[in-house]
């Protein structure tokens, strides 16, 4: 470490050099320029204690080669107590009999610091494969300790580590002869998925510093006898079919052609679904005629007439007498309009077909007040909203009338679409079943509404101070006097919303009054709730934030599994430490088999944080068991599951997922929206279905877009999060029985958790709000590596047989039945001879 250096004192004259630290040993020479020549005495100094003496009497003959000294017995080697190499940093220094330091560095520097962990040496023996177990012993020492037992090994077969276990069985054979600690033996049982006449190659290695033992590598077969032999091979057969029908099915999913429809082929592919949905409701329509269940009750539609542009105004009412549906009236209200033009068109629809009833207004009282005059003359037992320049499709009143009739629900609506002036379709407004939280960031409903009539009644007129909302805001009053079983959604595209120069569907920024409306109507619903809250815009536009302002804080358990990766388990926990301001909170974190010093060092430390506890679980992998374990220990009114490779850092975060469950009581589980690392989206809600099981909604997307209607800006439910970061509430945890860990042991365990969430009656939340980063995968890899191959089709097709035929599965209730469930959602449609 330093060349030859010379210190002078008044008396003596040394010479020396240290060589270095290596293996915890101290090494070095020193000699003294007396006529009766002595060893030197070198004083070994850590932290300004010292702690040991070498005589320099050691053989070096080539210092005394170099040097022409007369005797080379002037080297010096000290070790240094294993008590000193506990990960900590250390200053060491060397003195000499006058107190003079024996400089360490050429620069003249005194002392260094040293830190880390000493190698220990390993005794050992793998002993071989017996009854279906692999078993051995060994011993560890450290430099100055006794030879102990219990070392961690990891097993590898054919490369690949199978598992973990510890040596800390009873070998009285093994101390009898070495004299040690008989607990020093290890007994692994080999998996099922491995026995058989093949010939396999054994590996254990000593962790953490993967030293192999001895009598490795063992090259064997796992079969005890000739019967279990033949029937584990067919098994093995069994499992090699199962990856290579994985590989084949990627491969055929490969090769299928692309889905001829996009978004960007809409306005083609709505005039296939506009002809087939023709076709469909006329064979319903038959089908009752011929089973005399027709149900044909007036429906009153409501249209206030504000100058509308000519042509367009006529094609909207022609839509509507048009309707296959032949029991409507229309009210037309004229909102003193003062246009000689309009008054001249409705007077001539009204003499042409009496249903159409027109009401003539002497002073303008804007479109909510208007809108309550027809509400007013409405007399049918339905009621449905209008505006003047757009269109309905041909069957809206019928397919309407009939899902009312099916369902008993009180507020119905559809699907919708926009259309421009050149006539083409584009733009559509494909909606998730009633979605309440969604509806707090937007209007998703809008168009086409239709109302019990004695519902709309209950409601209330629309409130002129909403003018540009009114209509959102009658469907949060509408949530406030229904259940949401009586909200129904009608998965078909039955309104075409007119692109013109001055709508909203052209630019919303041209009706900012709109915006400030919708705030304020979300923010007094909120307030008529009794929920505590602030709402504000998102970006300027009509997308609401609501951040929930409860003062409480329930009590919170953050789960995170580990093993070893010290660099990313320490940067997740010392992020949440350091950024999360919500109090009532504390972190279980799952030591599933860490071995490396420094991790075993982080453990002890970081317990020292009285929020902070570990649990340590050595079994193989098992993401569902290791959370429900944790689980059962937490006393929490929250449980938060986490990986250890998701980073928070808005000090709001838990604030935002625990204020969405607690505003609702319904609400059993929240999810977060994760990033990758380059700041596009991982995670923003799962989407499920038979096709695919599960897929991450918007995956890749930057975070600046917003998603299909605002999906990935606004909080919504959705019929599963992922538990990289999801927080559920402890009772609805232990009521839908927690994680299946013994089917579902890696993947979809948290899919599976949330559809029986959904499946008891709650709501899952994606919180837009809560953002983290997820570096995906660093924690246990993936699942398309061939040793996991079985493991995953064997999940996946648990998934399919579990739920395949349950509802909330076979159709996710939260994304429209329109796109296909794959990895690139909300983009690619389903044929429309392929829906249901």
């Amino acid at each position: 470490m330093s060349k030859s250096v010379e210190t002078r004192t008044a008396l003596v004259q040394f010479q020396g050099h240290f060589d270095g630290l290596e293996d915890g040993a101290v090494r070095g020479w020193a000699t003294c320029n007396l006529e009766k020549f002595s060893p030197v005495r070198i004083h070994i100094i850590i932290d300004g204690q010292e702690v040991g003496m070498a005589i320099a009497d050691l053989p070096r003959e080539d210092v005394q080669a170099t040097l022409s000294l007369p005797t080379p017995n002037l080297g010096f080697s000290f070790q240094i107590p294993s008590s000193y190499f506990n990960g900590e940093k250390h200053t060491l220094s060397l003195r000499l009999d006058d107190r003079s330091a024996l400089p360490l560095l050429s620069d003249g520097m005194t002392s260094i610091t040293f830190s880390g962990h000493l190698k220990p040496s390993y005794k050992s023996h793998v002993d071989g494969v017996k009854q279906g177990a692999l078993r051995g012993w060994v011993l560890r020492k450290l430099r100055d300790g006794e030879e102990t037992g219990g070392v961690v090994l990891s097993i590898l077969v054919d490369g690949i580590r199978i598992g973990q276990t510890r040596a800390n069985r009873y070998r009285g054979d093994v101390a009898a002869v070495l004299g040690c600690d008989p607990n020093c033996g290890f007994e692994f049982p080999i998996p099922q998925a491995l026995r058989g006449s093949s010939q396999h190659t054994i590996k254990v290695l000593a962790q953490p510093d993967d030293i192999e033992l001895d009598g490795c590598p063992i090259v064997t077969s796992f079969a005890d006898d000739a019967f279990e032999s033949r029937i584990i091979d067919v098994t093995n057969e069994l499992d090699e079919i199962y990856r290579r029908m994985a590989k084949l099915r990627q491969e055929l999913r490969d090769l299928v052609p692309k889905r001829s429809y996009t978004l960007g082929d809409y306005d083609r592919w709505a005039r296939k679904y506009y002809a087939l949905l023709n076709k469909r409701v006329a064979e319903q329509r038959v089908h009752e005629e011929k089973n005399s269940a027709s149900f044909t009750p007036l429906v009153s539609i409501l249209c206030p007439v504000y100058r509308p542009l000519e042509s367009d105004f006529k094609a909207a009412v022609q839509s509507v007498l048009d309707q296959t549906y032949q029991n409507w009236e229309l009210i037309l209200v004229d909102d003193a309009g003062k246009s000689r033009e309009t008054t001249e068109i409705i007077n001539n629809f009204a003499k042409f077909d009496p249903r159409i009833k027109c009401i003539t207004l002497k002073k303008n009282v804007g479109i909510a007040g208007a809108t309550n005059v027809a509400m007013d003359a409405a007399k049918g037992q339905y009621v449905a909203f209008f505006d003047h320049d757009d269109l309905l499709v041909d069957v809206a009143i019928e397919v309407m009338v009939r899902s009312a009739h099916e369902t008993g629900a009180k507020l119905l609506y559809s699907d919708e679409d926009k259309i421009d002036q050149a006539g083409y379709y584009l733009e559509p407004n494909l909606k998730p079943d009633f979605n309440y939280r969604y509806l707090l960031g937007c209007n998703y409903i809008c168009h086409l509404t239709m109302v019990d009539a004695a519902t709309m009644r209950k409601i209330g007129h629309l409130n002129s101070d909403y003018n540009g909302a009114q209509d959102h805001d009658f469907v949060l009053k509408a949530t406030e006097v229904l259940s949401p079983s009586e909200i129904f959604h009608v998965p078909e595209i039955l309104y075409h919303w007119r692109k013109t120069p001055n709508s909203t569907a052209v630019d919303v920024s041209q009706k900012t009054y709109a915006i400030n409306a919708g705030v304020k109507c979300v923010a007094d619903h909120l307030k008529r709730q009794k929920i505590a809250s602030k709402v504000s815009s998102i970006r300027g536009l009509t997308l609401y934030g609501v951040e929930w302002t409860s003062r409480t804080q329930p009590s919170v358990t953050i789960i995170i599994p580990f093993k070893d990766q010290l660099d990313t388990t320490l940067t997740c926990v010392k992020n949440i430490l350091k950024h999360t301001v919500y109090k009532n909170y504390n972190i279980i974190l799952i030591d599933n088999w860490s071995v490396r010093d420094e991790t075993l060092d982080f453990i002890k430390k970081i317990q020292e944080n009285k929020n902070v506890s570990v649990i340590t679980v050595e079994e193989p992998f098992n993401f569902s068991r290791l959370n429900n374990i944790a689980v059962a220990q937490a006393t929490s009114d929250y449980v938060v599951f986490m990986n250890n490779d998701v980073f928070v850092e808005d000090p709001k975060w838990l604030h935002r997922m625990v204020g969405e469950a607690q505003a609702f009581k319904d609400v059993g589980a929240v999810g977060a929206k994760l990033l990758y690392p380059n700041d596009t989206i991982q995670h923003a809600g799962v989407v499920v279905g038979p096709a695919g099981v599960a897929a991450h909604i918007h995956r890749g997307d930057p975070l600046s877009e917003y998603g299909y209607i605002g999906r990935t800006m606004l909080s919504h439910e959705v019929t599963a999060v992922t538990a990289a970061l999801m927080l559920v509430r402890r009772t609805v945890f232990d009521e839908v029985g927690g994680f299946d860990e013994e089917a579902l042991k890696v993947a979809f365990n948290d899919v599976d958790l949330c559809l029986k969430i959904r499946r008891a009656g709650y709501r899952i939340i994606f919180s837009a709000e809560t953002i983290a980063y997820h570096h995906e995968s660093l924690s246990r890899g993936t699942d398309d590596k061939p040793e996991h191959e079985t493991r995953f089709f064997l999940e996946t097709q648990t998934m399919l047989e579990r739920w395949s035929s349950d509802p909330l599965f076979e159709r996710d209730p939260s994304y429209p039945r329109y796109f296909t469930v794959d990895q690139q959602t909300f983009f690619n449609l389903v044929d429309p001879e392929d829906l249901p």
